[in-house]
């Protein structure tokens, strides 16, 4: 936001948007929902993430999350930490990450899913500088996100178009809205994080050049209007892996997922 003010706003966005480079800025969300090609909400989150988990040569839990614990958050656990995965995690001082096992990791991810946290996978350069880790291509973050504190979920309608191009939809990912179901009560509306949603001639309307396919608004639906689809969930996947491979060097060959 504070690279939209006027006359320090350009110099701000010169120091800030580096961080967010394409290099060094690229994240996918995994949505949660009940529903997603006839599969149980758990299906996806745990064949991407318990993947990852079983492929890290190490991985942490940070103690706190950073985001809900600045804003006091009164949703979710402020406890309810990323997971770093990668070389680079065994740099992270124990104070304030607690170093753990594939199976302890799995597990907290699968609290946090439970709890109605968005995951958010993906190369976070800023996370290098808080975690205090060499930036050597060996940290991927996996981040557990509420709509109302995650920085990114509460910025994305104010980054400039190329920065957020680098919140990239899961592929073959659709989200769809039942207009017979719909009361326009608008919920999904404010829950969308980057405004995709708008009201036009008494329906509900996606722009889906900017949907990031978070599913917030499935989840948040009253009515449950709101379903996503994908049309191949081994494609998805596998696209996802590659763009973290090439980004992240884990410790050894990052193939397709075998399911």
């Amino acid at each position: 936001m504070a690279t939209q003010w006027p006359v320090i706003g350009g110099l701000i966005a010169k120091i800030a948007l580096p961080l967010m480079s394409e290099r060094n800025f690229n994240v996918t969300h995994i949505p949660i929902n009940a529903e997603i090609s006839g599969v149980d909400s758990s299906y996806l989150p745990s064949l991407v993430l318990e993947e990852l988990i079983h492929r890290s040569a190490h991985r942490v839990i940070i103690k706190r999350c950073t985001c809900r614990d600045e804003r006091q958050c009164n949703t979710h656990s402020i406890e309810a930490g990323c997971i770093q995965l990668g070389a680079g995690t065994e740099e992270i001082d124990p104070r304030i990450a607690t170093h753990v096992s594939k199976e302890e990791a799995i597990a907290h991810m699968r609290t946090c899913v439970a709890d109605g946290l968005v995951p958010m996978i993906g190369r976070v350069k800023v996370d290098n500088l808080i975690w205090g880790v060499r930036d050597r291509g060996r940290l991927l973050a996996v981040c557990f996100c509420c709509r109302c504190c995650c920085t990114v979920l509460n910025s994305g309608r104010y980054l400039p178009d190329d920065v957020a191009g680098r919140i990239v939809r899961l592929k073959g990912l659709e989200i769809h809205t039942d207009h017979q179901k719909c009361t326009l009560c608008e919920t999904c509306m404010d829950t969308c994080f980057m405004g995709a949603l708008t009201l036009e001639e008494g329906r509900i309307v996606r722009d889906n050049n900017l949907c990031k396919g978070c599913g917030l608004c499935v989840s948040g639906c009253p009515e449950k209007a709101i379903f996503p689809l994908i049309v191949d969930v081994d494609e998805a996947i596998a696209e996802l892996q590659d763009r973290i491979r090439n980004r992240i060097n884990f410790e050894y060959p990052f193939n397709p997922v075998e399911h």
